[in-house]
């Protein structure tokens, strides 16, 4: 069964509710080729820019949320919740009551670190609100970036390639899951 975006949007046909639904279910599978393939679906197959970007908000935002809820499940796990001492667990909330925001903001901008900065989140109990709206801001920039320099590429790609812009797409969506992994290695390293 496959279950790229590329093909969810290709059987959706033009039901906007089936299209809205698949980009929504491939940003729970791949966040970054979820944004690449609505941009391209945009370009060859006349999805809407309004119903590609409101589907990708939703579905990235409700993926946050769940890494969180995901944390705060754990939380109440009493196995995992013994694998971080009740001091450390208090100094953590503590400086993450003060820092929620500007850590949740500025992790969507770094490869690698979502899933342990949100569940964290989560399993310290974060300022909910506060993670959600930074969430939402930080969403609405990265993911708006990147569906525009995607845009750009599928338009190129919908214009020299024809037939073979799927093979271009699949090169631009390795291109950006390498950069990600590129990017994670140097800030180890660094």
């Amino acid at each position: 069964m496959d279950l790229s975006v590329a093909h969810m949007l290709a059987v959706a046909g033009h039901s906007v509710l089936l299209q809205g639904a698949a980009i929504v279910i491939g940003t729970f599978i791949l966040e970054d080729a979820a944004t690449a393939a609505a941009a391209l679906a945009v370009q060859s197959s006349g999805l809407s820019i309004p119903v590609a970007l409101t589907s990708l908000y939703i579905g990235i935002v409700l993926g946050d949320i769940g890494l969180y809820g995901l944390g705060r499940l754990a939380a109440h796990v009493p196995w995992a919740a013994r694998l971080i001492p009740a001091q450390r667990q208090d100094r953590g909330r503590a400086w993450l009551e003060r820092h929620v925001f500007k850590v949740v903001f500025i992790s969507r901008f770094l490869p690698g670190v979502r899933l342990p900065t949100y569940t964290a989140c989560g399993f310290l109990g974060a300022n909910f609100r506060k993670f959600v709206a930074a969430a939402v801001g930080a969403t609405l920039i990265w993911t708006s970036a990147l569906f525009a320099v995607s845009l750009r590429v599928g338009k190129l790609l919908v214009e020299h390639l024809g037939e073979w812009r799927w093979a271009g797409f699949a090169a631009f969506i390795v291109v950006i899951i390498l950069a990600g992994r590129l990017a994670v290695r140097a800030q180890v390293k660094g």
